[in-house]
């Protein structure tokens, strides 16, 4: 008689808490931490994500900084970070491997937040994501290339040129 087949369940995850501070003006959302940010408990911690190089070459904060440096000189131009997704169970760092997603209470966030300008979607499956919760539009919402390392239709150049919108809408553009 054949041995049943042993499948490996994942456990579900809980992602990080919102980097913000004041009264943000953006709020930049990926859907949900990659392995390495986890382990690093720092958003983008993978260093070949172009995260921080985009915001480098926007804001003039230097992706070589301490993590606690950058998100404190983000949050000075008002950035919020956070993710779509709050806990779900997934196998490596791939946004398709996502399942049992549990969302993170955004419409809250939007209350506490009236100085809210602009949300940015890092990518297409945080747009998908934040696009299922049906929030009402009271902030415009735009989906940018996805600043993961696996999004190679974009080189870092195009991705930081996408990405510029999102200083249209800061009153803190490099002070």
């Amino acid at each position: 008689m054949d041995e049943p087949a042993v499948t490996s369940a994942v456990r579900p995850v809980t992602g990080l808490p919102p980097v913000r501070s004041g009264l943000p003006e953006i709020l930049i959302l990926g859907s949900f931490p990659g392995r390495q940010s986890l382990l690093k408990q720092e958003y983008y911690g993978n260093p070949r994500n172009h995260f921080w190089h985009i915001i480098e070459a926007l804001f003039l904060i230097d992706r070589h900084l301490p993590y606690k440096v950058r998100t404190l000189r983000l949050m000075d131009h008002r950035i919020a970070l956070w993710d779509v997704v709050c806990t779900c169970s997934r196998a490596g760092s791939a946004d398709a491997m996502i399942q049992n997603p549990v969302f993170n209470d955004l419409a809250a966030f939007f209350t506490t937040s009236p100085s809210l300008n602009l949300v940015v979607l890092n990518g297409s499956s945080a747009g998908r994501y934040y696009h299922r919760l049906n929030i009402p539009a009271s902030v415009p919402a735009v989906i940018l290339p996805s600043s993961s390392p696996a999004n190679t239709r974009y080189s870092l150049h195009e991705k930081i040129k996408r990405w510029e919108i999102i200083r249209l809408y800061t009153s803190t553009i490099n002070e």
